[in-house]
């Protein structure tokens, strides 16, 4: 399952359900409860880092040292999910936690929205 990440590279973010679907069109057989606990594993492991969405969804990518303060644009209505960099954003993060005492680790913003095919579904 890593493997699949890693072909498809950083960047890309999956859900349980995908990655079980490109496992079975790459005819490798396994059940979804299985991926479920691979990826919970790998997660773990740091080997892939989950992104929890609002929605009650789960997303995973590949883990990366020199791809950590990265932000997310999340479609609420397909589950579309876009990278961007923001030094602004990373500032912020590492100014409010030096004024409460915090040691930043990681700077993550998701940002939600709809993607333009969504939003052009939506009544006006």
């Amino acid at each position: 399952m890593l493997s699949l990440f890693e072909r498809i590279g950083e960047g890309s973010h999956l859900s349980a359900e995908e990655v079980h679907q490109r496992l079975l069109r790459a005819e490798e057989r396994v059940s979804l409860a299985t991926v479920y606990r691979s990826l919970r594993l790998l997660s773990s492991m740091e080997l892939l880092r989950e992104l929890e969405l609002p929605e009650g969804g789960r997303r995973f990518e590949l883990a990366s040292d020199g791809h950590r303060d990265h932000h997310h644009l999340v479609c609420v209505g397909c589950g579309r999910t876009e990278e961007f960099e923001s030094s602004v954003v990373l500032d912020e993060g590492r100014q409010a936690a030096g004024s409460h005492g915090f040691r930043l680790i990681e700077c993550v913003l998701n940002v939600r929205a709809l993607c333009p095919r969504c939003a052009s579904a939506e009544p006006s």
